[in-house]
Protein backbone atom coordinates (compact mmCIF):
# COMPACT_ATOMS: atom_id res chain seq x y z
CA UNK A 1 0.00 0.00 0.00
CA UNK A 2 1.60 3.47 -0.79
CA UNK A 3 2.59 5.94 2.16
CA UNK A 4 -0.20 8.48 0.75
CA UNK A 5 -3.02 5.86 1.27
CA UNK A 6 -1.68 4.70 4.84
CA UNK A 7 -1.75 8.28 6.14
CA UNK A 8 -5.64 8.24 5.42
CA UNK A 9 -6.11 5.01 7.69
CA UNK A 10 -6.90 4.70 11.45
CA UNK A 11 -7.42 2.23 13.85
CA UNK A 12 -8.84 1.59 17.19
CA UNK A 13 -9.46 -1.38 19.27
CA UNK A 14 -13.33 -1.12 20.20
CA UNK A 15 -14.30 -3.43 22.97
CA UNK A 16 -17.51 -5.87 22.13
CA UNK A 17 -18.26 -6.96 25.07
CA UNK A 18 -18.83 -10.42 26.04
CA UNK A 19 -20.18 -13.05 23.37
CA UNK A 20 -23.48 -14.17 24.87
CA UNK A 21 -22.79 -17.41 22.00
CA UNK A 22 -20.76 -19.78 20.20
CA UNK A 23 -17.32 -21.45 21.10
CA UNK A 24 -15.70 -17.86 23.07
CA UNK A 25 -19.00 -17.56 25.22
CA UNK A 26 -18.55 -15.98 28.32
CA UNK A 27 -15.33 -13.59 27.39
CA UNK A 28 -14.60 -10.83 26.25
CA UNK A 29 -14.27 -9.54 22.39
CA UNK A 30 -12.19 -7.55 20.48
CA UNK A 31 -12.26 -5.84 17.16
CA UNK A 32 -9.57 -3.70 15.11
CA UNK A 33 -11.95 -0.79 13.43
CA UNK A 34 -10.38 0.69 10.50
CA UNK A 35 -11.23 4.59 9.60
CA UNK A 36 -10.57 6.74 6.65
CA UNK A 37 -9.83 9.82 7.76
CA UNK A 38 -10.23 13.48 6.40
CA UNK A 39 -7.60 14.17 4.11
CA UNK A 40 -4.86 16.93 5.44
CA UNK A 41 -6.03 19.21 2.86
CA UNK A 42 -4.26 22.42 4.41
CA UNK A 43 -1.16 20.49 3.08
CA UNK A 44 -2.41 20.35 -0.31
CA UNK A 45 -3.74 23.16 -1.31
CA UNK A 46 -4.89 23.91 -5.33
CA UNK A 47 -3.13 27.37 -6.71
CA UNK A 48 -6.37 28.13 -8.78
CA UNK A 49 -9.10 27.79 -6.08
CA UNK A 50 -6.99 30.14 -4.25
CA UNK A 51 -7.21 32.31 -7.26
CA UNK A 52 -10.74 32.17 -7.49
CA UNK A 53 -11.31 33.63 -4.52
CA UNK A 54 -8.79 36.45 -4.94
CA UNK A 55 -10.69 37.09 -8.24
CA UNK A 56 -14.10 37.68 -5.70
CA UNK A 57 -12.03 39.49 -3.68
CA UNK A 58 -11.20 42.24 -6.26
CA UNK A 59 -14.70 41.95 -7.96
CA UNK A 60 -16.23 43.21 -4.49
CA UNK A 61 -13.34 45.68 -3.54
CA UNK A 62 -12.47 47.45 -7.04
CA UNK A 63 -14.06 50.36 -5.47
CA UNK A 64 -11.99 50.08 -1.76
CA UNK A 65 -9.26 50.52 -4.16
CA UNK A 66 -10.15 53.36 -5.70
CA UNK A 67 -11.59 55.48 -3.20
CA UNK A 68 -8.88 56.21 -0.98
CA UNK A 69 -6.48 57.18 -3.76
CA UNK A 70 -8.77 59.59 -5.47
CA UNK A 71 -9.46 60.86 -1.74
CA UNK A 72 -5.49 61.15 -1.24
CA UNK A 73 -4.86 63.18 -4.43
CA UNK A 74 -7.77 65.88 -3.66
CA UNK A 75 -6.53 65.66 -0.19
CA UNK A 76 -2.82 66.55 -1.35
CA UNK A 77 -4.47 69.38 -3.64
CA UNK A 78 -6.77 71.06 -1.18
CA UNK A 79 -4.29 70.52 1.48
CA UNK A 80 -1.71 72.93 0.09
CA UNK A 81 -4.61 76.11 0.24
CA UNK A 82 -5.35 78.06 3.14
CA UNK A 83 -9.47 78.10 4.31
CA UNK A 84 -9.79 81.82 2.78
CA UNK A 85 -7.89 80.93 -0.56
CA UNK A 86 -9.66 77.75 -0.87
CA UNK A 87 -12.90 79.76 -0.83
CA UNK A 88 -11.56 82.36 -3.19
CA UNK A 89 -10.33 80.13 -5.76
CA UNK A 90 -13.96 78.15 -5.96
CA UNK A 91 -15.55 81.40 -5.94
CA UNK A 92 -13.44 82.50 -8.73
CA UNK A 93 -14.04 79.47 -10.70
CA UNK A 94 -17.83 79.17 -10.34
CA UNK A 95 -18.36 82.40 -11.80
CA UNK A 96 -15.88 82.11 -14.76
CA UNK A 97 -16.73 79.10 -16.07
CA UNK A 98 -20.70 78.20 -14.14
CA UNK A 99 -21.63 75.71 -16.99
CA UNK A 100 -18.66 73.56 -16.29
CA UNK A 101 -19.17 74.09 -12.57
CA UNK A 102 -22.52 72.81 -13.52
CA UNK A 103 -21.27 69.73 -15.59
CA UNK A 104 -19.18 68.54 -12.98
CA UNK A 105 -21.54 68.45 -10.44
CA UNK A 106 -24.36 66.93 -12.49
CA UNK A 107 -21.77 64.13 -13.64
CA UNK A 108 -20.58 63.19 -9.67
CA UNK A 109 -24.74 62.82 -8.81
CA UNK A 110 -25.06 60.62 -11.68
CA UNK A 111 -21.94 58.90 -10.47
CA UNK A 112 -23.16 58.04 -7.05
CA UNK A 113 -26.41 57.55 -8.23
CA UNK A 114 -25.65 54.77 -9.87
CA UNK A 115 -22.95 53.36 -7.91
CA UNK A 116 -25.99 53.03 -5.32
CA UNK A 117 -28.86 52.03 -7.76
CA UNK A 118 -26.27 49.01 -9.15
CA UNK A 119 -24.43 48.03 -6.16
CA UNK A 120 -26.06 44.67 -4.80
CA UNK A 121 -28.96 45.70 -2.35
CA UNK A 122 -28.32 43.88 1.38
CA UNK A 123 -29.71 40.88 2.47
CA UNK A 124 -31.47 40.69 6.58
CA UNK A 125 -31.85 37.75 8.21
CA UNK A 126 -34.71 38.94 10.24
CA UNK A 127 -35.01 35.73 12.35
CA UNK A 128 -35.30 32.13 12.58
CA UNK A 129 -37.17 29.53 13.66
CA UNK A 130 -36.27 25.42 14.70
CA UNK A 131 -38.53 22.91 15.10
CA UNK A 132 -38.80 20.95 18.20
CA UNK A 133 -40.57 17.81 18.30
CA UNK A 134 -42.98 16.71 21.20
CA UNK A 135 -41.84 14.62 24.08
CA UNK A 136 -43.65 11.53 22.91
CA UNK A 137 -41.55 11.39 19.59
CA UNK A 138 -38.31 11.48 21.90
CA UNK A 139 -35.96 8.23 22.26
CA UNK A 140 -32.94 6.97 23.90
CA UNK A 141 -30.03 5.01 21.91
CA UNK A 142 -31.60 2.07 23.46
CA UNK A 143 -35.01 2.68 22.91
CA UNK A 144 -34.20 3.17 19.17
CA UNK A 145 -32.65 -0.06 18.97
CA UNK A 146 -35.67 -1.52 20.60
CA UNK A 147 -38.40 -0.33 18.48
CA UNK A 148 -35.49 -1.39 15.67
CA UNK A 149 -36.32 -4.69 16.84
CA UNK A 150 -39.81 -4.71 17.93
CA UNK A 151 -40.65 -3.94 14.10
CA UNK A 152 -39.41 -7.20 12.65
CA UNK A 153 -37.52 -5.41 10.03
CA UNK A 154 -34.18 -6.51 10.78
CA UNK A 155 -31.82 -9.63 12.06
CA UNK A 156 -29.92 -9.37 15.17
CA UNK A 157 -27.19 -8.85 13.23
CA UNK A 158 -28.23 -5.60 11.81
CA UNK A 159 -29.52 -4.50 15.23
CA UNK A 160 -25.71 -4.99 16.69
CA UNK A 161 -24.49 -2.95 13.62
CA UNK A 162 -26.46 -0.24 14.65
CA UNK A 163 -25.84 -0.20 18.39
CA UNK A 164 -22.05 -0.51 17.77
CA UNK A 165 -22.73 2.58 15.09
CA UNK A 166 -24.71 4.44 17.50
CA UNK A 167 -22.42 4.11 20.78
CA UNK A 168 -19.86 6.26 19.04
CA UNK A 169 -22.18 8.43 17.15
CA UNK A 170 -21.95 11.37 19.21
CA UNK A 171 -25.65 11.25 19.37
CA UNK A 172 -27.37 11.49 23.03
CA UNK A 173 -30.75 9.91 24.54
CA UNK A 174 -33.03 13.28 23.81
CA UNK A 175 -33.27 13.11 19.69
CA UNK A 176 -36.63 12.32 18.39
CA UNK A 177 -37.78 9.71 15.32
CA UNK A 178 -41.84 9.96 13.64
CA UNK A 179 -44.42 7.33 14.80
CA UNK A 180 -44.35 5.73 11.33
CA UNK A 181 -40.84 3.68 11.82
CA UNK A 182 -42.20 2.69 15.22
CA UNK A 183 -44.33 0.48 13.73
CA UNK A 184 -44.28 -2.80 11.48
CA UNK A 185 -45.57 -1.26 8.76
CA UNK A 186 -44.16 0.03 5.80
CA UNK A 187 -42.51 4.21 6.69
CA UNK A 188 -41.88 4.92 3.41
CA UNK A 189 -45.41 5.75 2.27
CA UNK A 190 -46.97 9.14 0.45
CA UNK A 191 -49.08 9.45 3.27
CA UNK A 192 -46.48 9.08 6.06
CA UNK A 193 -44.27 11.21 4.36
CA UNK A 194 -46.77 13.96 3.96
CA UNK A 195 -47.69 13.92 7.51
CA UNK A 196 -44.23 14.01 8.96
CA UNK A 197 -43.74 17.06 6.45
CA UNK A 198 -46.49 19.08 7.97
CA UNK A 199 -45.85 18.56 11.20
CA UNK A 200 -42.53 20.00 10.82
CA UNK A 201 -42.56 22.48 8.03
CA UNK A 202 -45.66 24.38 10.06
CA UNK A 203 -44.44 23.89 13.23
CA UNK A 204 -41.09 25.99 12.18
CA UNK A 205 -42.88 28.60 9.93
CA UNK A 206 -45.53 29.07 12.50
CA UNK A 207 -42.86 30.08 14.89
CA UNK A 208 -41.57 32.21 12.74
CA UNK A 209 -44.56 33.99 11.75
CA UNK A 210 -45.12 34.52 15.44
CA UNK A 211 -41.76 35.61 16.35
CA UNK A 212 -41.15 38.18 12.98
CA UNK A 213 -44.81 39.11 12.82
CA UNK A 214 -44.77 39.00 9.33
CA UNK A 215 -47.84 38.08 7.67
CA UNK A 216 -47.70 34.98 5.32
CA UNK A 217 -49.32 37.41 2.60
CA UNK A 218 -46.69 39.32 2.66
CA UNK A 219 -44.37 37.14 1.46
CA UNK A 220 -42.85 37.24 -1.96
CA UNK A 221 -40.26 34.13 -2.41
CA UNK A 222 -40.98 31.05 -0.94
CA UNK A 223 -37.57 28.02 -1.01
CA UNK A 224 -38.22 24.95 0.20
CA UNK A 225 -35.11 21.58 0.47
CA UNK A 226 -35.68 18.25 1.38
CA UNK A 227 -33.85 16.09 -0.39
CA UNK A 228 -35.38 12.49 -0.51
CA UNK A 229 -39.05 12.81 0.17
CA UNK A 230 -40.51 15.75 -3.09
CA UNK A 231 -44.22 14.86 -3.67
CA UNK A 232 -46.60 16.10 -6.41
CA UNK A 233 -47.86 18.65 -5.18
CA UNK A 234 -44.63 19.95 -4.01
CA UNK A 235 -43.67 20.44 -0.46
CA UNK A 236 -43.57 24.38 -1.02
CA UNK A 237 -47.11 23.71 -3.09
CA UNK A 238 -48.22 22.57 0.48
CA UNK A 239 -47.14 25.42 2.28
CA UNK A 240 -48.52 28.18 0.26
CA UNK A 241 -51.81 25.92 0.60
CA UNK A 242 -52.09 25.75 4.27
CA UNK A 243 -51.41 29.60 4.67
CA UNK A 244 -53.25 30.83 2.05
CA UNK A 245 -50.06 32.60 0.39
CA UNK A 246 -50.50 35.38 -2.53
CA UNK A 247 -50.92 33.82 -5.86
CA UNK A 248 -47.34 36.10 -7.17
CA UNK A 249 -45.38 34.13 -4.86
CA UNK A 250 -41.92 33.26 -6.39
CA UNK A 251 -41.50 29.54 -5.19
CA UNK A 252 -39.14 26.80 -5.73
CA UNK A 253 -38.95 23.45 -4.07
CA UNK A 254 -35.06 21.97 -3.66
CA UNK A 255 -34.54 18.40 -4.04
CA UNK A 256 -32.40 15.60 -3.79
CA UNK A 257 -29.19 18.05 -3.30
CA UNK A 258 -28.55 16.64 0.64
CA UNK A 259 -27.54 18.06 3.84
CA UNK A 260 -25.89 21.56 2.00
CA UNK A 261 -29.10 22.18 0.04
CA UNK A 262 -29.82 24.80 3.44
CA UNK A 263 -27.41 26.79 1.94
CA UNK A 264 -28.24 26.54 -1.58
CA UNK A 265 -31.28 27.76 -0.50
CA UNK A 266 -30.24 30.62 0.89
CA UNK A 267 -28.52 31.70 -2.00
CA UNK A 268 -31.48 31.14 -4.46
CA UNK A 269 -33.21 33.24 -1.94
CA UNK A 270 -30.35 36.02 -2.43
CA UNK A 271 -30.72 36.10 -6.08
CA UNK A 272 -34.57 36.58 -5.61
CA UNK A 273 -34.40 39.12 -3.44
CA UNK A 274 -31.39 41.16 -5.75
CA UNK A 275 -34.02 40.83 -8.65
CA UNK A 276 -37.25 42.36 -6.13
CA UNK A 277 -37.11 45.04 -3.97
CA UNK A 278 -38.29 45.53 -0.95
CA UNK A 279 -39.56 41.61 -0.49
CA UNK A 280 -39.50 39.16 1.92
CA UNK A 281 -38.08 35.30 1.47
CA UNK A 282 -38.54 32.43 3.30
CA UNK A 283 -35.91 29.57 3.06
CA UNK A 284 -37.33 26.07 4.56
CA UNK A 285 -35.14 23.20 5.15
CA UNK A 286 -35.97 19.78 6.45
CA UNK A 287 -36.09 16.00 5.87
CA UNK A 288 -38.56 13.44 6.03
CA UNK A 289 -36.78 10.65 8.34
CA UNK A 290 -39.55 8.39 7.84
CA UNK A 291 -39.40 8.34 4.80
CA UNK A 292 -36.16 7.79 4.00
CA UNK A 293 -36.03 4.88 6.78
CA UNK A 294 -34.37 1.87 5.31
CA UNK A 295 -35.55 -1.70 6.38
CA UNK A 296 -33.19 -4.06 4.50
CA UNK A 297 -29.83 -5.58 5.93
CA UNK A 298 -27.10 -3.53 3.65
CA UNK A 299 -24.86 -1.86 6.30
CA UNK A 300 -23.85 0.51 3.64
CA UNK A 301 -27.32 1.49 4.10
CA UNK A 302 -27.74 1.18 7.46
CA UNK A 303 -25.68 3.92 8.73
CA UNK A 304 -28.18 6.75 7.81
CA UNK A 305 -30.58 5.16 10.30
CA UNK A 306 -28.46 5.59 12.88
CA UNK A 307 -27.69 9.26 12.58
CA UNK A 308 -30.61 10.83 11.06
CA UNK A 309 -33.80 12.36 13.39
CA UNK A 310 -36.51 15.17 13.04
CA UNK A 311 -36.02 18.55 12.22
CA UNK A 312 -37.00 21.46 10.23
CA UNK A 313 -35.72 25.29 9.86
CA UNK A 314 -37.38 28.15 8.72
CA UNK A 315 -35.37 31.82 7.80
CA UNK A 316 -37.20 34.78 7.26
CA UNK A 317 -34.56 37.14 5.14
CA UNK A 318 -35.56 40.50 3.57
CA UNK A 319 -34.07 42.99 1.25
CA UNK A 320 -36.11 46.02 2.77
CA UNK A 321 -33.67 48.91 3.87
CA UNK A 322 -36.57 49.52 6.94
CA UNK A 323 -35.59 45.97 8.02
CA UNK A 324 -31.98 47.06 9.08
CA UNK A 325 -32.55 48.12 12.44
CA UNK A 326 -34.47 45.03 13.11
CA UNK A 327 -32.57 42.16 11.89
CA UNK A 328 -30.38 39.94 13.75
CA UNK A 329 -27.71 39.17 10.83
CA UNK A 330 -26.95 40.28 7.54
CA UNK A 331 -25.11 37.97 4.70
CA UNK A 332 -21.82 38.52 4.09
CA UNK A 333 -20.35 36.45 1.98
CA UNK A 334 -21.38 32.39 0.09
CA UNK A 335 -19.35 30.03 -1.62
CA UNK A 336 -20.56 26.67 -3.38
CA UNK A 337 -18.41 23.97 -4.17
CA UNK A 338 -19.82 21.01 -6.40
CA UNK A 339 -17.45 18.17 -7.30
CA UNK A 340 -20.50 15.74 -8.87
CA UNK A 341 -17.77 15.90 -11.97
CA UNK A 342 -15.76 13.38 -10.60
CA UNK A 343 -17.47 10.18 -10.67
CA UNK A 344 -16.16 8.85 -6.89
CA UNK A 345 -17.86 11.74 -5.58
CA UNK A 346 -20.64 11.77 -7.43
CA UNK A 347 -21.43 8.22 -6.02
CA UNK A 348 -20.30 8.80 -2.53
CA UNK A 349 -23.79 9.02 -1.60
CA UNK A 350 -25.93 7.72 -3.40
CA UNK A 351 -29.65 5.90 -3.78
CA UNK A 352 -30.24 2.82 -4.86
CA UNK A 353 -31.69 -0.24 -3.98
CA UNK A 354 -30.42 -3.24 -2.32
CA UNK A 355 -30.29 -6.92 -3.59
CA UNK A 356 -33.73 -7.79 -1.66
CA UNK A 357 -35.09 -4.45 -3.48
CA UNK A 358 -35.13 -2.25 -0.66
CA UNK A 359 -34.58 1.49 -1.54
CA UNK A 360 -31.93 3.69 0.78
CA UNK A 361 -29.19 5.62 0.98
CA UNK A 362 -25.71 4.26 0.41
CA UNK A 363 -22.67 5.62 2.18
CA UNK A 364 -19.66 4.87 0.48
CA UNK A 365 -16.34 3.88 2.00
CA UNK A 366 -14.74 7.08 -0.06
CA UNK A 367 -16.87 9.29 1.35
CA UNK A 368 -14.17 11.06 4.28
CA UNK A 369 -11.75 11.52 1.57
CA UNK A 370 -14.24 13.09 -0.65
CA UNK A 371 -15.12 15.32 1.60
CA UNK A 372 -11.87 16.59 2.72
CA UNK A 373 -11.21 17.12 -1.14
CA UNK A 374 -14.63 19.22 -1.71
CA UNK A 375 -13.91 21.14 2.31
CA UNK A 376 -10.83 22.11 1.02
CA UNK A 377 -11.52 23.39 -2.35
CA UNK A 378 -14.40 25.40 -0.22
CA UNK A 379 -12.83 26.89 2.64
CA UNK A 380 -9.72 27.98 -0.04
CA UNK A 381 -12.22 30.43 -2.02
CA UNK A 382 -13.20 31.13 0.95
CA UNK A 383 -10.09 32.70 2.53
CA UNK A 384 -9.41 35.77 0.54
CA UNK A 385 -12.36 36.91 0.98
CA UNK A 386 -12.72 36.81 4.92
CA UNK A 387 -9.45 36.22 6.04
CA UNK A 388 -7.42 39.10 7.67
CA UNK A 389 -4.51 40.58 5.30
CA UNK A 390 -1.75 39.33 7.63
CA UNK A 391 -2.90 35.76 7.46
CA UNK A 392 -3.71 36.25 3.76
CA UNK A 393 -0.13 37.35 3.00
CA UNK A 394 1.39 34.62 4.87
CA UNK A 395 -0.48 32.00 3.52
CA UNK A 396 -0.20 33.06 -0.07
CA UNK A 397 3.51 33.59 0.19
CA UNK A 398 3.81 30.35 1.65
CA UNK A 399 1.73 28.90 -1.31
CA UNK A 400 3.43 30.82 -4.18
CA UNK A 401 7.07 29.50 -2.34
CA UNK A 402 5.70 25.69 -2.80
CA UNK A 403 4.30 26.16 -6.12
CA UNK A 404 7.42 27.27 -7.41
CA UNK A 405 10.39 26.08 -5.43
CA UNK A 406 8.81 23.06 -4.05
CA UNK A 407 8.01 20.91 -7.37
CA UNK A 408 10.94 18.57 -7.18
CA UNK A 409 9.96 15.61 -6.97
CA UNK A 410 12.88 13.13 -5.15
CA UNK A 411 12.47 12.01 -2.29
CA UNK A 412 14.55 13.99 -0.48
CA UNK A 413 13.12 17.43 -1.61
CA UNK A 414 10.07 15.79 -0.48
CA UNK A 415 10.53 14.87 2.83
CA UNK A 416 12.51 18.57 3.15
CA UNK A 417 9.96 21.06 1.60
CA UNK A 418 8.35 23.13 4.71
CA UNK A 419 5.14 22.99 5.32
CA UNK A 420 2.21 25.30 4.15
CA UNK A 421 1.17 28.20 6.94
CA UNK A 422 -1.98 27.30 7.83
CA UNK A 423 -4.17 30.08 8.09
CA UNK A 424 -6.23 30.61 11.39
CA UNK A 425 -9.59 31.18 10.39
CA UNK A 426 -10.23 31.82 14.20
CA UNK A 427 -9.01 35.35 13.41
CA UNK A 428 -11.89 35.71 10.65
CA UNK A 429 -14.88 34.82 12.92
CA UNK A 430 -15.96 34.20 15.89
CA UNK A 431 -18.39 31.69 15.88
CA UNK A 432 -18.57 28.58 13.37
CA UNK A 433 -21.67 26.36 12.84
CA UNK A 434 -20.24 23.15 11.20
CA UNK A 435 -22.83 20.51 9.90
CA UNK A 436 -23.27 18.20 12.72
CA UNK A 437 -23.14 14.99 10.60
CA UNK A 438 -21.50 12.56 12.88
CA UNK A 439 -18.79 12.56 15.82
CA UNK A 440 -15.69 11.30 13.56
CA UNK A 441 -16.70 14.04 10.89
CA UNK A 442 -16.22 16.64 13.22
CA UNK A 443 -13.88 15.16 15.13
CA UNK A 444 -11.50 15.20 11.83
CA UNK A 445 -12.84 18.64 10.86
CA UNK A 446 -11.44 20.02 14.25
CA UNK A 447 -8.00 18.41 13.92
CA UNK A 448 -7.15 19.81 10.21
CA UNK A 449 -8.62 23.30 11.08
CA UNK A 450 -7.01 23.13 14.14
CA UNK A 451 -10.14 24.38 16.24
CA UNK A 452 -10.58 24.19 19.59
CA UNK A 453 -13.33 22.64 21.66
CA UNK A 454 -15.17 26.18 21.89
CA UNK A 455 -15.04 26.65 18.24
CA UNK A 456 -16.78 23.20 17.99
CA UNK A 457 -19.16 23.22 20.64
CA UNK A 458 -21.99 24.44 18.66
CA UNK A 459 -21.86 21.73 16.41
CA UNK A 460 -20.96 18.56 19.09
CA UNK A 461 -23.81 19.45 21.69
CA UNK A 462 -26.60 19.99 18.36
CA UNK A 463 -25.30 15.98 17.28
CA UNK A 464 -25.57 15.30 20.99
CA UNK A 465 -29.25 16.91 21.77
CA UNK A 466 -30.82 16.79 17.96
CA UNK A 467 -29.11 14.05 15.86
CA UNK A 468 -28.54 14.75 12.22
CA UNK A 469 -30.97 17.26 11.24
CA UNK A 470 -29.61 17.15 7.61
CA UNK A 471 -29.61 20.66 5.94
CA UNK A 472 -31.42 22.40 9.24
CA UNK A 473 -28.38 21.44 11.60
CA UNK A 474 -26.50 25.02 11.07
CA UNK A 475 -29.66 26.26 12.34
CA UNK A 476 -29.97 24.66 15.55
CA UNK A 477 -26.23 25.27 15.93
CA UNK A 478 -27.05 28.96 15.67
CA UNK A 479 -30.09 28.49 18.02
CA UNK A 480 -27.39 27.41 20.86
CA UNK A 481 -25.27 29.95 20.14
CA UNK A 482 -28.01 32.76 20.74
CA UNK A 483 -29.21 30.41 23.87
CA UNK A 484 -25.81 31.01 25.60
CA UNK A 485 -25.87 34.79 24.50
CA UNK A 486 -22.54 34.72 22.60
CA UNK A 487 -23.47 36.28 19.91
CA UNK A 488 -22.68 40.44 20.06
CA UNK A 489 -22.69 42.85 17.75
CA UNK A 490 -20.46 42.38 15.01
CA UNK A 491 -19.42 39.28 15.22
CA UNK A 492 -19.12 36.71 12.03
CA UNK A 493 -20.65 33.44 12.20
CA UNK A 494 -19.54 31.12 9.56
CA UNK A 495 -21.94 27.90 8.50
CA UNK A 496 -20.56 25.07 6.81
CA UNK A 497 -22.49 22.00 5.21
CA UNK A 498 -21.67 19.32 2.96
CA UNK A 499 -24.04 16.67 0.97
CA UNK A 500 -24.43 14.14 -1.56
CA UNK A 501 -23.58 15.46 -5.16
CA UNK A 502 -20.73 15.86 -3.48
CA UNK A 503 -21.12 19.22 -2.41
CA UNK A 504 -19.37 21.53 0.04
CA UNK A 505 -21.10 25.45 0.93
CA UNK A 506 -20.42 28.46 3.21
CA UNK A 507 -22.44 31.22 4.07
CA UNK A 508 -20.89 34.09 6.71
CA UNK A 509 -23.21 36.29 8.56
CA UNK A 510 -22.53 39.40 10.48
CA UNK A 511 -24.45 40.24 13.70
CA UNK A 512 -26.36 43.86 13.42
CA UNK A 513 -26.91 43.67 17.38
CA UNK A 514 -26.45 41.45 20.57
CA UNK A 515 -28.54 38.90 20.41
CA UNK A 516 -30.21 38.27 24.06
CA UNK A 517 -30.95 34.83 25.53
CA UNK A 518 -34.67 34.20 23.83
CA UNK A 519 -37.67 33.90 26.41
CA UNK A 520 -39.74 31.52 24.15
CA UNK A 521 -39.43 29.94 20.95
CA UNK A 522 -35.90 28.46 21.08
CA UNK A 523 -35.46 24.60 20.75
CA UNK A 524 -32.77 24.52 23.18
CA UNK A 525 -35.00 26.50 25.97
CA UNK A 526 -35.33 23.45 27.83
CA UNK A 527 -32.34 21.71 28.01
CA UNK A 528 -29.46 25.11 27.46
CA UNK A 529 -28.26 25.26 31.22
CA UNK A 530 -27.16 21.42 31.35
CA UNK A 531 -25.22 22.19 28.14
CA UNK A 532 -22.29 21.34 27.29
CA UNK A 533 -22.06 17.98 28.39
CA UNK A 534 -19.23 15.86 28.67
CA UNK A 535 -18.67 13.49 25.67
CA UNK A 536 -16.80 10.21 25.42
Amino acid sequence: MARSEQDLLSTEIVNRGIESSGPNAGSLTFSVRVRRRLPDFLQSVNLKYVKLGYHYLINHGIYLATIPVLVLVFSAEVGSLSREELWKKLWEDACHDLASVLSFFAVFVFTVSVYFMSRPRSIYLIDFACYRPNDDLKVTKDQFIELARASGKFDEGSLEFKKRILKSSGIGDETYVPKSIMSNENSATMKEGRLEASTVMFGALDELFEKTRVRPKDVGVLVVNCSIFNPTPSLSAMIINHYKMRGNILSYNLGGMGCSAGIIAVDLARDMLQANRNNYAVVVSTEMVGYNWYPGKDRSMLVPNCFFRMGCSAVLLSNRRRDYRRAKYRLEHLVRTHKGADDRSFRSIYQEEDEQGFKGIKVSKDLMEVGGDALKTNITTLGPLVLPFSEQLLFFATLIWRHFFGENKSKASLSSSPKPYIPDYKLAFEHFCVHAASKTVLDELQKNLEFGDKNMEASRMTLHRFGNTSSSSIWYELAYLEAKERVKRGDRIWQIAFGSGFKCNSVVWRSMRRVRKPSRNNPWLDCIDRYPVALN
